[in-house]
């Protein structure tokens, strides 16, 4: 008989409808987790500990069921009564049940979409052959997608921005779960059932006696190795088995088997170890330990695997021929043993391993797991590898043994072209301002210019010009410069030496944070030929320069600035040795800081627009990388759905977006969701690419329509645009008291205590939301319950625009806002993000909060507004969506965000008590309560799953 454990009630909150039959699994998954984390609750506790548990969650629930305020005061009480001891056992249940749940979920997914397929139902949205399908519809050829592919380049890139709060150790006990509860799904004898579930319940004792904080501040070297471990769980397999599918799709559309080539239509990108900007632990010495440590990770992906092989490619002459390239293979080999001179393919994976182990050495591999038979010279370049595999390949398929290429050499050959000996593709990212002050001081000590940053626009640029034109560098060697510019000129001497060491593809990318100038990224190109990485003459630069657009005035100049600096004699012989192709980086964090959800979101959208008129003037291909994070104000929301929603001409194949914080988990720590979530981006990226096609002659009437429509449409956003603006800046930047609200009604001050990167989470020491770095700025929302930076403005600018045309103009303004809703999928794709975000949000939640704030009248003056402006942002959503309910098109999500409210809420209800504690107290509070609020941080973190 089951226990009435805890979690095993807290499965389905009590508020919660029935679901249907098809989430049963689900829900037998979640009970038998919450059942064993109730035994081991029980066992580590005891049964008066899993009583108040049990307690504060029915309290919780009745208080959001039925808003009831005695039940609020109940809540209040049994807090306040909790001891040091109990708050931190009752935190840590209710956190840890959120990451189990989380599991949970992730595996219904993987059934849901493996029924899906076994009963050969037609090809999901978002799949890759949906995608074909639809194009093959619309008269797309093949031709035109294999071309697609041979240009493509889609490319995730992984950050280290603190949101990610989860260990390592949690990490790897939560993949030993997900993979227990995925065996349970193969049809187990009794006997293996109760083994599973004993492996089970260790599993979840190992997370609970494992601290789940970390103690000391993340180093760079912890982050670099924290996102290599998603390379063993997920890339290194499923990035190749993904191109393999992807050719199976095109065959089975059309009918012939695609010829893409050598295509690296998927990279994977990292900014771990090169992004410098507001972190002053990022130096040479972490670009060169990120490369060591990512190059160590995929030569032993390679020597394991073609260890494996050896052992699995057992064919003999004796019994099947081989091609005479893969005979001198074999004899080229240091193996030279007697029993398999009739063994080819032993022999020469046996000279593939040794020539791999040299390289590896070469590369700052310390160790080795399995000696070599003998020496080999190291392979000079990974597509020297991959020649050496081809030879396998093709004497296989000449002579019988095609099937043997399938199961594991088919995988490596792939991977080593995607991967090449870098693994990842590393960025630099500096700020303007640092290149400014270098250049400054290299100026003025070479007697060039004594005051540079004194000059203006104009002045800078003629400088700037006439200095690249000069064969002499400004560097002295026996000038003392600061070590400022010491470093910042280490690190892209760095650079050189490392593309020397591990290919072109190991760094390629040079990304300036707030360009606002043409001379911001003239400064980054004469950078480059003082430390070698441009060759002037040649016009030749090793690592793109790329400016990343911010803030909204930075987003408004964006176009102008482009087309200045490709006007540039310089630059457009640049441009041309980078094939016609330009990257321009586009940040959604500060933008929506600066101007809110609404506003950000168009300024974006028009920036892209513009970029596009400049781009196909200049006849240069425009790439956009996106810098998405975890929230919807932030860019967060599926990305599917995002690259549908971007203008047309944006995308054309090209595209890279951030993957941040604990998006990185969610999305890439299981290997099936991993896939699929690849799979989406290069869905999406196909269809967004190929699926716009230009009207024909005689569509000329309708195309005009439909530009006029949009037109239309675009001219309301404009509106809307500008409406929602002055509400959020008028919260956020004009009323006065607000910043100590935030201070006081948020978590951010122990956010910024949590050790959760390497990154301080201001730029500056101050108070102010001006210099307070975007991503803490949107989790502390998120934290609260409120989640402001996703909504806030959409319900003044819509009420006011819709008000402003009297009660004869306002329904027609309301039908054209729902035909921008069914007809745009722009707009459609961020109203859909807010209704996720509206979701989550909780007044009553975010109202216990507020009282954290010792000043009444301020409490009371701000935290009415908010409420104010949600009511009308849900007013406003409702009219022009026409639907009353959260996520009613998504019933998944919706389900799923409702049952984790029943663990969510008291954790933030145990937040607030702790808070509250925390600063009564001052310096002599317990470090217990400091424990307890950030693992209440790490558990809603979890619960809520894009806050970051």
């Amino acid at each position: 008989m089951e226990n009435p454990a805890l979690p095993s009630k807290l499965a389905v909150s009590d508020a919660s409808p029935p679901s249907p039959d098809k989430d049963a699994p689900l829900k037998e998954d979640i009970r038998l987790l919450g059942r064993l984390l109730g035994d081991v609750l029980r066992e580590h506790e005891g049964e008066a500990v899993f009583d108040v548990v049990e307690t504060v969650r029915q309290t919780a629930v009745r208080f959001r069921r039925d808003a009831d305020p005695v039940a609020g005061e109940e809540l209040t009480t049994l807090l306040h009564r909790l001891t040091r001891d109990q708050t931190i056992s009752v935190v840590r249940a209710f956190s840890y049940f959120s990451h189990l749940a989380n599991i949970a979920e992730d595996q219904h997914h993987i059934r849901r979409r493996r029924a899906h397929l076994m009963r050969g139902a037609p090809p999901r949205r978002g799949s890759v052959a949906h995608a074909l399908g639809e194009l093959r519809a619309a008269g797309v050829e093949q031709d035109e997608v294999e071309g697609f592919f041979r240009e493509a380049l889609i490319s995730p890139v992984l950050t280290a921005h603190p949101t990610e709060v989860q260990r390592k150790s949690i990490l790897d006990a939560e993949h030993d779960i997900a993979r227990l509860l995925a065996e349970r799904d193969r049809g187990l004898t009794p006997k293996e059932l109760q083994r599973n579930t004993q492996l089970l319940q260790a599993r979840v004792a190992t997370l609970w006696q494992t601290r789940m904080l970390r103690y000391s501040k993340l180093t760079v070297a912890d982050e670099i190795d924290n996102a290599l471990s998603y390379y063993r769980i997920t890339f290194l397999r499923e990035l190749p088995g993904l191109y393999d599918d992807i050719e199976d799709e095109i065959a089975a559309c059309y009918g012939r088997q695609p010829q893409l080539g050598e295509a690296r239509f998927l990279q994977m990108g990292s900014w771990i170890g090169g992004d410098r900007d507001g972190n002053p632990n990022v130096n040479a010495d972490t670009m060169r330990h990120a490369l060591v440590r990512q190059s160590t990770t995929i030569l032993d992906f390679y020597l394991e695997e073609v260890h494996a092989l050896g052992a699995e490619l057992s064919s003999s002459t004796l019994m099947v021929p081989v091609t005479p390239e893969m005979q001198a293979l074999a004899d080229a080999s240091v193996d030279h043993s007697p029993h398999r001179s009739d063994e080819p393919y032993r022999r020469a994976l046996i000279g593939i391993y040794a020539r791999l182990a040299a390289t590896a050495r070469v590369l700052g591999v310390d160790h080795i797991l399995r000696k070599e038979v003998g020496e080999a010279p190291p392979y000079h370049e990974a597509r020297d590898f991959a020649a050496d595999l081809d030879v396998l390949v093709d004497s296989l398929r000449a002579n019988h043994g095609a099937a043997l290429i399938e199961p594991r050499l088919s995988g490596l050959t792939r991977a080593a072209r995607i991967f090449g000996f870098h693994l990842a593709s590393l960025d630099m990212r500096q700020s303007s301002d640092v290149h400014e002050r270098v250049l400054a001081e290299l100026f003025a000590r070479a007697g060039t210019e004594r005051d540079y940053a004194g000059l203006d626009e104009d002045a800078k640029r003629a400088l700037l010009l006439a200095e690249l034109a000069q064969p002499r560098p400004l560097y002295s060697p026996f000038e003392a410069y600061s070590d400022e510019t010491n470093s910042e000129l280490a690190i892209l001497r760095t650079a050189r030496e490392i593309r020397a060491r591990y290919g072109s593809r190991a760094i390629r990318n040079y990304i300036i944070s707030h360009t606002e100038t043409v001379s911001d990224l003239l400064e980054v190109l004469l950078l480059q030929k003082e430390t070698g990485l441009l060759q002037v003459s040649s016009g030749s630069c090793d690592a793109m320069v790329i400016p990343l657009f911010e803030t909204i005035p930075d987003l408004q100049r964006a176009s102008a600035i482009m087309d200045e600096w490709m006007a540039l004699p310089l630059v457009a012989g640049i441009v041309e040795r980078q094939g016609r192709l330009q990257e321009v980086m586009l940040g959604y964090s500060d933008s929506n800081k600066d101007g809110g959800f609404l506003t950000s979101n168009w300024e974006l959208y028009q920036a892209e627009l513009k970029l596009v008129d400049v781009f196909a003037a200049r006849g240069v291909k425009l790439r956009l990388f996106h810098g998405r994070g975890g929230t919807v104000g932030r860019g967060g929301g599926p990305s599917y759905d995002a690259i549908l929603a971007q203008p047309p001409g944006t995308v054309n194949g090209q595209i890279r977006l951030t993957e941040q914080g604990e998006i990185i988990a969610s999305k890439f720590s299981n290997p099936e969701i991993g896939r699929r979530n690849l799979e989406l981006l290069v869905a999406a990226t196909l269809e967004a690419s190929l699926g716009r096609r230009p009207a024909s002659a005689g569509a000329g009437e309708a195309a005009g329509e439909a530009g006029g429509r949009l037109a239309r449409f675009e001219a309301v956003m404009a509106e809307l645009s500008a409406r929602a603006y002055r509400a959020y800046r008028k919260l956020v930047y004009e009323t006065p008291g607000f910043t100590d609200y935030f201070f006081s009604a948020t978590p951010i001050a122990e956010i910024a205590e949590l050790n959760l990167g390497s990154r301080p989470a201001s730029r500056k020491s101050t108070r102010r939301i001006e210099d307070l770095r975007a991503i803490p700025w949107g989790f502390s929302w998120g934290q609260c319950r409120l989640l402001l930076p996703g909504w806030y403005g959409f319900g003044s600018a819509v009420g006011d625009w819709l008000d402003e045309a009297g009660a004869d103009g306002r329904e027609e303004r309301l039908s054209l806002l729902r035909e921008m809703h069914r007809d745009w999928p722009f707009f459609a794709a961020l109203l859909s993000n807010m209704d996720m975000v509206l979701a989550k949000t909780d007044l009553a939640i975010a109202s216990r909060y507020a009282s954290l704030v010792a000043d009444v009248a301020l409490r009371e003056r701000i935290f009415s507004r908010i409420t104010a402006e949600h009511g009308e942002t849900l007013r406003c959503l409702e009219a022009v969506t026409g639907v009353g309910e959260r996520l009613a098109g998504n019933p998944l999500l919706a389900r799923s965000i409702q049952n984790r409210f029943a663990y969510l809420d008291p954790l933030n209800h145990l937040q607030v008590e702790l808070i509250h504690r925390r600063r009564k107290l001052g310096e002599n509070v317990d470090p217990r309560v400091h424990r307890g609020i950030h693992l209440s941080i790490n558990g809603v973190a979890a619960g809520l799953r894009n806050t970051g």
